[in-house]
């Protein structure tokens, strides 16, 4: 396999190229743009997210129907009159007249770290990779509940019930491509800590809702590099959820490190594009989107050449 290496500007510069290059490949033949900023420990002293000021403002949620350029809170048909909800951002260049690529999202579990200030609610509104990967224009953003069915709310931590919250997902995106314009053949699934296991827990939980999928952005963790407390997070049953991955595109990020992730991919013999990207900051905390440094211009131009090469899907 041929390596190749690119500076964080020349893969800024590169973006408008990448639908002839393959990115940071894991298993595939195509050549590797890999490791774009690559803090190592021992080596340099990882910065505090707060050192670098964000240039991006999430949107508060308003009240109301959705519309361009707002960010309110809905549920799907199943769940009116209960506490399950989702949220949505339609971009403020969205018109009913045209189609728009999706980013569905899921949120990590809720926590907070005294220490480095860094907090989670578990909640959707708490979302952040969405609107950073897209710059909040051109893209419907939705930020998806884990279903708690018994108490019919929202689950803060882990999946609340498995089956439920596999089925308001593809409600979910269902409703938004035909209510709101989205390209079903568009959606890019996102996630932060638990969020970033649910891409393939909940995201490759069953082959209709695999289908569903362009690429993949997990962000601090990665379903099957270990075994956590609830059934099915086991290697072997990552395993047969990643052989539905089917050859699309992942971009795997994380503080500190992507080398377990890539040990574990490396182990399973699944052939995808995989983009590595070590992120340069110390905190748990998917805020770094909404700044301007080198690992997010690698997402985008990452992005771009999804959209562009569409890895894994036919024309």
């Amino acid at each position: 396999m041929t390596r190749q290496r690119l500076s964080p500007h020349r893969v800024a510069r590169a973006a408008g190229r990448l639908s002839l290059l393959a990115p940071v490949v894991l298993m595939c033949v195509h050549g590797v743009i890999e490791g774009q900023v690559k803090p190592r420990r021992g080596t340099m002293v990882l910065r505090d997210i707060r050192t670098v000021e964000p240039d991006l403002a999430i949107p508060p949620l308003s009240e109301g129907k959705a519309w361009a350029g707002k960010r309110v809170k809905e549920t799907i048909a199943e769940y009116q009159e209960t506490d399950v909800y989702h949220v949505l951002y339609l971009p403020p260049d969205w018109h009913a007249g045209k189609r728009y690529p999706v980013i569905v999202e899921y949120a990590g579990n809720q926590w907070r770290n005294d220490k480095t200030g860094d907090v989670c609610t578990g909640l959707p509104e708490g979302c952040k990779l969405g609107y950073g990967l897209s710059g909040g224009r051109g893209f419907i953003w939705i930020c998806l509940p884990y279903v708690n069915a018994e108490e019919k709310k929202n689950q803060a931590t882990w999946w609340g019930d498995v089956a439920a919250t596999v089925d308001y997902c593809k409600k979910a995106v269902r409703h938004v491509c035909e209510k709101y314009r989205g390209d079903p053949s568009s959606v890019i699934l996102a996630g932060f800590s638990r969020g970033a296991i649910a891409c393939n827990y909940i995201g490759l939980h069953d082959d209709e809702i695999a289908e569903l999928w362009l690429a993949f952005l997990p962000y601090s963790h990665y379903d099957g590099v270990r075994k956590w407390a609830y059934e099915g997070s086991d290697r072997e049953s990552a395993i047969v959820r990643l052989h539905r991955l089917r050859g699309r595109a992942v971009f795997v990020c994380q503080e500190h490190s992507v080398e377990a992730t890539r040990k574990y991919l490396s182990s399973t013999g699944i052939e995808a594009p995989v983009t590595f990207q070590p992120i340069s900051f110390r905190n748990h905390n998917d805020g770094w989107v909404l700044r301007p440094i080198p690992e997010r211009r690698a997402l985008r131009a990452w992005l771009k050449y999804v959209l562009d090469a569409r890895p894994g899907r036919k024309p």
